[in-house]
């Protein structure tokens, strides 16, 4: 398998490659700095998206694990609407993330002509697997990855060095919101949401991420967001 260099979760280095992708300046990506209504009151309305990056950890791969034969028992109903993308490049996972949060808001942000207009014009009529082989051979794509990764580090991180963390996204689509995470079988519906209350019910699911995980710190959550 390919690999790449991880990406951070800094919203200035992210913002970046939301440009290098042709997105707006009138959304960005902001820190999240708590789950509890003060916090959330503070963050620019609409928000499109937020992305969690969590700790991996044999803990949660077996929640996964099991999460996923539960849901292939029991099914789950999911928008043709929701654009999902399987995950081929290690340490991909933070542009996997941006790429899902941008591709499922597309009627809200107008994109420039560039690579990212290109890959979702491409990915259009694939299905979520196609769609990942299709970003695995971009190369204008991981090259816009792989220098902004490396942006404003005081040192060069290695590709080859074992990543305990990852993102995942969570998007509102049709009504319902998704964890998008291109490592699983399939987009997690967690429910119904509305634009209106989207902040709210997605914070609710990074909840539960960390209650599955009480004493462990390492979180960070950040919002595609309104640039108000």
């Amino acid at each position: 398998m390919a690999k790449w260099v991880p990406l951070e979760s800094n919203p200035e280095v992210m913002n970046k490659y939301l440009d290098s992708l042709g997105v707006p300046s009138q959304w960005r990506m902001l820190d999240v700095y708590g789950l509890d209504a003060d916090a959330l009151a503070t963050v620019p309305r609409p928000v499109l998206a937020l992305l969690l990056l969590f700790p991996i950890n044999d803990k949660y791969e077996e929640f996964s694990k099991q999460q996923d034969e539960e849901i292939k028992s029991k099914g789950q109903t999911v928008s043709d609407k929701v654009v999902y993308i399987k995950q081929f490049i290690s340490n991909s996972c933070g542009t996997v993330a941006l790429i899902h949060s941008i591709a499922n808001n597309t009627d809200k942000i107008t994109l420039a002509d560039g690579e990212l207009k290109k890959f979702l014009t491409e990915a259009a009529s694939l299905d979520s697997t196609g769609r990942g082989e299709l970003l695995s051979k971009s190369e204008a794509i991981a090259d816009i990855h792989k220098k902004l990764a490396l942006d404003g580090q005081s040192r060069a991180p290695d590709a080859n060095q074992p990543t305990d963390f990852h993102f995942v996204a969570l998007v509102h689509s049709d009504g319902g919101l998704y964890e998008l995470d291109g490592r699983k079988s399939f987009p997690i519906n967690h429910g119904e949401t509305t634009p209106e209350t989207f902040l709210e019910d997605a914070a609710a699911v990074c909840r539960k991420f960390m209650e599955r995980e009480p004493e462990n710190l390492n979180f960070t959550i950040v919002a595609l967001a309104a640039n108000n």
